[in-house]
């Protein structure tokens, strides 16, 4: 019953909101930085890249990693916006 009904009507809504996860987790800081650390290479998030980045002097490196960051959570907002958006039969 949930492979066959369940999953095909909700599949919309459960990727949607894998995706806003995801969004959400590329700007995690503290919680990464208290529980994992900051090993570069190894446990280094994004957002502790830009960080590091800005606390070494490297701000071109900062914004481009800023920028990126940005574009990839508009990407996925957008693409999530698009798959919960209704549809109707008539």
């Amino acid at each position: 019953m949930f492979l066959r009904v369940t999953l095909p009507l909700a599949w919309r809504g459960i990727l949607a909101g894998s995706m806003l996860g995801f969004a959400r987790a590329l700007g995690e800081f503290g919680a990464t930085l208290m529980v994992a650390g900051n090993i570069p290479g190894r446990t280094q998030t994004l957002s502790i890249a830009i960080y590091d980045a800005v606390e070494a002097g490297r701000d071109e490196m900062a914004n481009f990693l800023a920028i990126v960051t940005s574009v990839v959570c508009i990407t996925i907002l957008v693409a999530s916006g698009k798959l919960l958006k209704p549809r109707y039969a008539g």
